[in-house]
């Protein structure tokens, strides 16, 4: 009867402490990622989104997101930094916030998850920033990776 390998995380050495991960030997590939998450805005912060004296919240949330992908080696202790190729940031209004969408790309040995994921996590970080004096009850909600391609494990579709 075949033993099935009990997973292991990959940051950790052998007697358990973190690690990061030699990625010498893995070959580059073509990495995506895509990460979304939500900001949970009362009607009266969504009616006044377009008169916010800092400026347009959702513009600066998308340019926060693309400098936070950028930076993502420095914020993740065991994070590889990596040459991105591409990043985009999208900041949509939605019934009962603001839609944050991230996504990341490279050709390279390790995976963007951590890329998109910072992103949006960051462009949702921005939008409460500049709204919150208005409401202090915003939620930031469902960071989560939606999508990603390349590399070892494969691809992977969030279908929930």
């Amino acid at each position: 009867m075949p033993t099935s390998r009990k997973p292991q995380l990959s940051h950790l050495d052998p007697s358990g402490r973190a690690r990061m991960v030699d990625i010498t030997a893995k070959p580059p590939t073509r990495r995506t990622a895509k990460a979304s998450a939500f900001v949970e805005l009362s009607k009266k912060v969504l009616a006044a989104l377009p008169s916010n004296p800092k400026g347009d919240p959702l513009e600066t949330a998308r340019l926060a997101g693309i400098q936070a992908a950028k930076r993502t080696s420095e914020l993740i202790p065991l994070c590889h930094p990596l040459a991105l190729t591409h990043v985009d940031v999208e900041a949509a209004l939605a019934p009962g916030g603001i839609r944050i969408t991230a996504s990341a790309t490279t050709t390279g040995s390790t995976g963007v998850e951590m890329e998109a994921l910072t992103a949006a996590a960051v462009a949702a970080l921005t939008v409460y920033d500049m709204t919150k004096a208005l409401d202090k009850a915003i939620v930031i909600r469902e960071l989560r990776l939606e999508s990603k391609s390349g590399g070892k494990s494969g691809d992977y579709q969030r279908t929930v």
